[in-house]
């Protein structure tokens, strides 16, 4: 199989290089390309990669992910997120080439008190959930075979991430407040890369929910990150008013596991690869 990945010097795009090369026996032909090597933003040079790259299976790992500032910065999210997206959609279909696009859980708006089933509907909240929202429902439209897989609090090395930001946070400070009222499922980026390739080599479309099992709080995942990493710093629980962010979070974000267990996928959970994250972290790869 021929894989054409773009986003790869992303933080999961990095893990999904990874983990397709230490795939036993795999005769998979895998390409990454960065931002540097084809802009999404330029159709011509996304259609060009994908012409020279000939690829069966293309994963869109790459986009603009820092939400707060796709609020003060709206244009570029929707011209990176939405027609990005589009622009490769629509060069994967010129070619014949299958599409894995990469969304989130913020296409949600996050009043659900129970995990978000694929056919809820999207109501997203904030300029990058509406980008993520809009690039699914563009995309579905032009290649009603893709597969959307929706994930969220992407953890992982190589790349700024909660996880990361708490360690370095715990080391020089004796306490930290973190917000306690929004509930998601922190996915580790080596999980969702195998999840990926799985999802890829089952030829699998249509909308799927891959996250590792369970769901937390962000104080809750803080707790655990802490105690991991045997830090001794005291996390105190605080609401999202008091750490006021420009783009609004939701609530709850909760992920039903169900599509990817009808397609006999199964993640391990957020506590399971936390260890995981801290050791390779140590490592340093």
């Amino acid at each position: 199989m021929r894989v054409t990945i773009f986003g790869a010097s992303g933080l999961l795009g990095k893990a999904l290089m990874q983990e397709w090369s230490a795939q036993e026996q795999c005769n998979d032909l895998v390409v990454g390309l960065s931002s540097r090597d084809s802009d999404l933003r330029d159709a011509q040079r996304v259609l060009q990669a994908v012409k020279e790259t000939r690829p069966e299976w293309i994963v869109l790992a790459a986009a603009f992910t820092n939400v707060d500032e796709c609020e003060s910065n709206p244009e570029l999210a929707f011209a990176v997120n939405r027609d990005g997206a589009i622009n490769v959609g629509k060069a994967a279909k010129e070619v014949g080439a299958r599409l894995l696009f990469l969304s989130s859980d913020y296409v949600f708006d996050g009043r659900k008190t129970t995990p978000y089933e694929t056919g809820d509907a999207r109501n997203p909240q904030s300029v990058y959930g509406r980008t993520k929202a809009e690039a699914e429902i563009a995309l579905l439209e032009l290649l009603p075979e893709c597969c959307i897989a929706r994930t969220s609090w992407l953890f992982g090395t190589g790349a700024k991430c909660f996880p990361d930001t708490i360690l370095k946070l715990a080391a020089s400070r004796p306490a930290l407040d973190v917000v306690d009222d929004q509930r998601g499922c922190p996915t580790y980026a080596v999980d969702l890369a195998r999840a990926v390739i799985q999802l890829c080599r089952k030829s699998a479309t249509g909308i799927v929910h891959v996250t590792n099992a369970g769901d937390c709080t962000w104080f809750e995942f803080a707790q655990e990150i802490v105690r991991n990493a045997g830090l001794g710093a005291t996390v105190r629980p605080v609401s999202s008013q008091q750490m006021a962010r420009p783009a609004p979070r939701p609530a709850y974000s909760v992920l039903s596991a169900a599509s990817l267990r009808a397609l006999k996928i199964e993640m391990p959970s957020w506590r399971d690869a936390l260890p995981r994250y801290l050791e390779q972290r140590h490592r340093g790869s």
